[in-house]
């Protein structure tokens, strides 16, 4: 890989050193060029190991996330992105504030042209919760994709644990 004023500026990637971080850190995630910014396509993020803590308990949460999202001029490194993730370890949030934050923290990084979490939270108490977060740029086909995706989320329901 050529070294440009892009790859440069990614200060995780290729790093000798990673630092972890215990809490709650948005500021790790970083961005690279969308290369191909005059196509619409399709970017599947998915981390099966993601953890964070019940607020209530303290007892740790499981989840699979799955982040699709359509890029617009920027795209999230994916190592950025894992210690971004890895930061939710001891945060304290119910399962719906988890994705959301996510969503949100993904939205004003990126601004996507369309962006979905879903959170596959593995049972508790015989319970598991799917929360999901959607965005759309305001444009009529991203707002179509939102509407038809959250109109039929659960034609397909996902099982997991």
């Amino acid at each position: 890989m050529t070294k440009d004023s892009q790859t440069t500026t990614l200060s995780k990637l290729g790093s000798s050193h990673t630092e972890y971080k215990y809490e709650y850190s948005p500021e790790l995630l970083e961005t690279f060029d969308n290369k191909h910014q005059e196509n619409d396509y399709w970017v599947t993020l998915n981390a099966d190991e993601f953890t964070s803590l019940c607020p209530i308990t303290n007892q740790p949460d499981f989840a699979t996330l799955i982040i699709n999202y359509i890029p617009n001029v920027k795209m999230v490194e994916s190592k950025s992105l894992k210690l971004y993730l890895f930061s939710f370890i001891n945060n304290g949030e119910f399962h719906e504030e988890v994705v959301n934050k996510i969503g949100k923290d993904l939205v004003k990084l990126m601004e996507p042209k369309y962006l979905e979490v879903i959170g596959l939270f593995y049972p508790r108490g015989n319970i598991s919760i799917h929360p999901a977060f959607s965005y759309d740029n305001g444009e009529q086909m991203y707002k179509d994709i939102l509407k038809h995706r959250f109109m039929n989320r659960n034609l397909n329901p996902q099982r997991i644990g």
